[in-house]
């Protein structure tokens, strides 16, 4: 396992849901696969940005519970720099999700 699988994961997965059809399968074990690989390496901050495209997708899915539900612990995790592009976007969504 190279240390760079997480985020082209991450990247494969966040592509395939950019392009027209339906890629939504793919590109959420696509996903996973990233958070898996970033929980292996103990990458917070990979695994922070994984989850938070998986629980986006999961949201436009209507599975808006189980996307809080994943995301809330992982984000809860960092105790500073909650003012980075990556903790303010899981925390909006985190927002956005317990509405």
């Amino acid at each position: 396992m190279r240390f760079w699988d997480a985020g082209l994961y991450r990247l494969r997965g966040e592509l395939l849901l950019s392009r027209p059809g339906d890629n939504q399968t793919e590109a959420e074990t696509c996903l996973q696969d990233a958070i898996s690989t970033a929980r292996q390496q103990n990458a917070k901050s990979l695994e922070l940005r994984s989850t938070t495209s998986l629980a986006r997708l999961w949201h436009e899915q209507g599975k808006s519970g189980e996307a809080r539900d994943m995301l809330a612990p992982v984000h809860g995790w960092f105790t500073e720099g909650h003012d980075t592009r990556d903790l303010a976007e899981a925390k909006a969504l985190l927002d956005e999700l317990s509405q």
